[in-house]
């Protein structure tokens, strides 16, 4: 018989049995399709031997007017600022103390008791100690972890032993920083925790701890960020990568008043018309009170005059300064943060009212238009504020270049600014419409695209289902209980949409999806453990967060260089059964002629080769298991330019009425393409 090429259709698909998608590709690891082909994937290279604490869950590249590249890295228990493979710590203050005296109890070892009244932190989190006297202040004057939490104490361990006895002095000072959340989501447990009836009465009540997530978006050359829960944090370019972000609504300046009716207030922040501002400290002059909110009017660059509650212009009786306490109606607790690109508004999904501290899921307010300071609707403004109705949170935005995307977990809306007097106005773009997580949607040329619960989604204009052919093998393999760790991504290089996740038995992602949506196919893998990314931009090349706690570069080079120590990636992909005739005789294969690139492909170390392994798989039927297998190397063969220059045939024996053909490789600097490989094949009876 003539020989017979070995094509299959692009993409992966397991929705049927093997032998049902005859004619296409059935498994795969570390591969994707190039114009219909199967490859293995690009390489990936840490950016620097530094590391960082925690769990990264969010990454924002931006540029700053110095021009300096910057990626905001947020984990469960820092933040940090990315510049030049080094990882600068901007984790907010939560609070500052001044402990009692002798806080510290040694025990002759490392660890060491602090005793600390109410300190509200959790374990995990990280204390700075300042203050310390004795003999060892050279030890505890620095930043801790916290272990072995109570309501009054916790341990750190120190660099060096610790004599037993109280030590510290009389005026220590601890700042806590932002408490540190889990690595994982630890699910509902107890009576209630599941669906009516699901659990055993009397177990307990109900728990639930959710991820440390961050949002965080530039503005300007700035930075606003913030954990899903907590409050809003501002990090200004111009204080330097060494200086921690604060609370938004504690932004503010010195001021001078001016003897006059009504008072002139000079500043160092420009303001706009109506924003809302408190004064504090300084000489207060006759007619201003601290703590009462003010209105701005008549802005004359860095200059303006005030109003009182009533509207009426306020008037002192002698000059002074002061500074401004807080910046008014500064939303408290936020579940998400995005400024849009065009109009410059900070919007906040799912926040608190105004007057109170209580989050409410559904609202989405906004600031005044390109003014951080004002969050006060007033007329003279565009602040304001929107409830949506549909769901019972918002889980997740997207912007787009027309709209805000946004996903509450039973519904998709449509934010769209359309000025005063409404400004921002939500649209329902479709019900009963899931999400996965806060991470689980990104946008690709245009389109976004999202993770539901049990299927995948696409918005063009319009929400529709993506058909998916690896469906019932990623939601039938899928922790839900840890479905807040999807993390979408990008890589446009490649027309993909990639999803990390945690398969049903983990509680780490382990586990990935890409769809290529130019050529509307998928793929899957495992063991590549990405807990955020970032496609690239501003930087050369993808960039990705790993459980080895440093960043990596994707699609850089041939290897796995994770940790420093270059290693192979292994890659497979194996076909659904093929046959002759629907397999009415056996078929007898003694000949293979392979075809592929190795182009790029490194001949190092001295005298290795690129090579893959090339295996046909001969079942006696479907379903019968493999009764026989030949697996022969493909080498290149040249190296000069010529990069399909590899063995000419494979010689070997091998039977089967249904047949599986796989390649693979695990050797370092091997790349490789498969092409359109032929076998010798011929009919060779029925049993």
């Amino acid at each position: 018989m003539p020989l017979q090429k070995i094509l299959f259709k692009p993409g992966v698909n397991k929705e049927n049995t093997r032998y049902t998608t005859e004619g296409g590709w059935y498994e795969c690891d570390k591969i994707r399709f190039r114009q219909g082909n199967p490859e293995i994937l690009g390489g990936w290279q840490r950016i620097s031997s530094n590391t960082y604490n925690g769990v990264c869950r969010s990454l924002w590249n931006w540029t700053t007017l110095g021009n300096f590249n910057l990626v905001g890295v947020g984990t469960n228990t820092k933040f940090y600022i990315q510049n030049g493979g080094a990882y600068y710590d901007i984790t907010p203050i939560r609070t500052t103390t001044t402990l009692g005296a002798n806080p510290f109890t040694g025990n002759g070892t490392t660890t060491v008791t602090v005793t600390a009244t109410s300190h509200g932190a959790t374990t995990g989190s990280f204390v700075t100690f300042s203050g310390v006297t004795g003999t060892y202040a050279s030890v505890l004057n620095a930043e801790f972890q916290l272990t072995v939490i109570t309501d009054n104490s916790y341990t750190i361990t120190t660099p060096s032993v610790v004599a037993a006895g109280a030590t510290g002095g009389s005026a220590v000072v601890a700042a806590y920083q932002l408490n540190a959340g889990p690595s994982f989501a630890v699910p509902l447990t107890g009576w209630g925790a599941g669906t009516w009836g699901s659990g055993a009465w009397g177990t307990g009540n109900a728990t639930n701890t959710n991820l440390q997530l961050w949002s965080q978006i530039n503005y300007g050359e700035d930075l606003v960020f913030g954990p899903r829960g907590g409050g809003i944090y501002y990090w200004d370019a111009t204080s330097g990568l060494t200086t921690r972000g604060v609370l938004l609504s504690s932004l503010g300046g010195t001021v001078s008043f001016t003897n006059a009716s009504p008072t002139v207030v000079t500043s160092t922040i420009l303001y706009t018309e109506g924003a809302a501002l408190k004064f504090s400290g300084g000489s207060l002059p006759t007619g201003i009170t601290a703590g009462t909110t003010y209105y701005v009017f008549e802005v004359n660059g860095l200059t303006f005059k005030l109003l009182d509650g009533a509207g009426a212009a306020v008037n002192t009786t002698s000059s002074g300064t002061g500074a401004v306490s807080t910046i008014v109606d500064v939303p408290t607790v936020q579940n998400n943060i995005t400024v849009s690109d065009t109009s410059r508004f900070i919007i906040v999904f799912g926040c608190n009212d105004y007057g109170s501290a209580i989050l409410d899921p559904m609202l989405i307010r906004w600031s005044a238009q390109d003014d951080i300071y004002n969050w006060t609707p007033d007329p003279t403004n565009q602040a304001g504020f929107v409830r949506v109705s549909h769901g019972s949170e918002i889980v997740a935005t997207v912007q787009t270049r027309q709209e805000v995307l946004v996903f509450t977990d039973s519904a998709v809306y449509s934010l769209q600014y359309l000025g005063p007097p409404y400004v921002w106005v939500p649209q329902l773009l479709g019900d009963n419409i899931s999400i996965e997580g806060p991470n689980a949607a990104v946008i690709a040329s245009g389109i976004v695209y999202w993770m539901g619960v049990d299927k995948f989604y696409s918005y063009d204009g319009r929400v529709q289902t993506l058909n998916c052919d690896l469906r019932r093998h990623i939601f039938g393999d899928f922790n839900q209980s840890q479905a807040a760790q999807v993390y979408a991504g990008t890589n446009e290089g490649f027309n993909e949409v990639w999803w990390f996740y945690c398969s049903a038995n983990s509680n780490t992602i382990d586990r990935y999806v890409i769809y290529n949506y130019l050529e509307k196919i998928w793929y899957y893998g495992a063991n590549l453990g990405r807990t955020a990314w970032l496609d690239s931009g501003l930087l050369d090349f993808p960039i990705a967060a790993t459980y080895s706690n440093n960043l990596v570069l994707h699609e850089n080079g041939l290897n796995n260089n994770e940790t420093g120590t270059t290693t192979a990636i292994d890659a497979y992909i194996s076909s659904s059964e093929f046959d002759i005739g629907d397999g009415h005789n056996f078929g007898f294969v003694w000949r293979v002629l392979p075809d592929l690139t190795f182009e790029n492909a490194e001949n190092t170390p001295a005298g290795a080769v690129p090579s893959v392994t090339m295996t046909l798989y001969g079942l006696a039927n479907s379903g019968s298991g493999v009764t026989s297998s030949a697996a022969q190397p493909v080498a290149k063969s040249s190296t000069y330019v010529i990069t399909e220059q590899f063995t000419g045939q494979i010689f070997t024996r091998m039977r089967g009425r249904q047949m599986i053909f796989k390649i693979s490789s695990n050797q370092i600097n091997t790349v490789w393409q498969l092409g359109a490989p032929r076998i010798d094949i011929r009919p060779d009876g029925r049993r």
